[in-house]
């Protein structure tokens, strides 16, 4: 038996390709992966912090993007979508379309069953060739948890994991603290 080879892609075709894609896909290392679907959980808690840190910041010089905004990690050839990304200062982009940015200092990513191992192990690796990442939030959607990871040094990452509803989550790179009450506000958990 003969296996068909899978079709391998370079980065601008993928880029050309999700131009027109009526859903999202992200690009690994010549493959195109579709994104599923997300909860309403999800949604919500994107919401929210896209709510929250805009309100948090003032007027202090950050940029605040949400899942439509790819990442490029050009060490791993690899454009992803996070859910939130912040950067401190100015974006930096990977050309004049500004579709595709390269420093973000916080990333966060709202976890799924199906997800979360990968955005624990795989996907944080991969963040971490980024020199400007100093921070890493995972949500929880079934109930009041935060992990939070922030790096002291090149190769020490330390683990927070927060739970419940009046916890708060201490942003090291943003200098600002989010409650998990106001994180999780409409969630209905399971």
């Amino acid at each position: 038996m003969v296996l068909a080879a899978t079709k391998r892609y370079t980065a601008s075709e993928y880029l050309a390709l999700e131009e027109k894609a009526e859903f999202k896909s992200e690009f690994i290392n010549g493959e195109i992966i579709p994104m599923a679907g997300a909860s309403a959980n999800h949604n919500k808690i994107a919401l929210n912090l896209c709510r929250l840190l805009p309100l948090a910041i003032g007027e202090q010089t950050y940029e605040i993007f949400m899942s439509d905004m790819r990442l490029w990690l050009p060490e791993y050839s690899r454009y992803t979508y996070p859910d939130v990304m912040v950067v401190a200062g100015e974006p930096a982009f990977v050309d004049q379309r500004q579709m595709e940015v390269t420093n973000p200092c916080l990333i966060i990513e709202i976890l799924s069953s199906s997800t979360q191992a990968y955005d624990h192990d795989s996907k944080f690796r991969q963040y971490r060739s980024i020199p400007s990442f100093q921070e890493y939030i995972l949500v929880y959607q079934h109930g009041y948890e935060v992990d939070h990871y922030v790096k002291e040094s090149e190769d020490r990452w330390v683990l927070m994991t927060y739970k419940g509803e009046e916890s708060m989550i201490e942003l090291v790179s943003m200098r600002i603290g989010i409650r998990l009450r106001d994180l999780y506000k409409r969630v209905k958990f399971d």
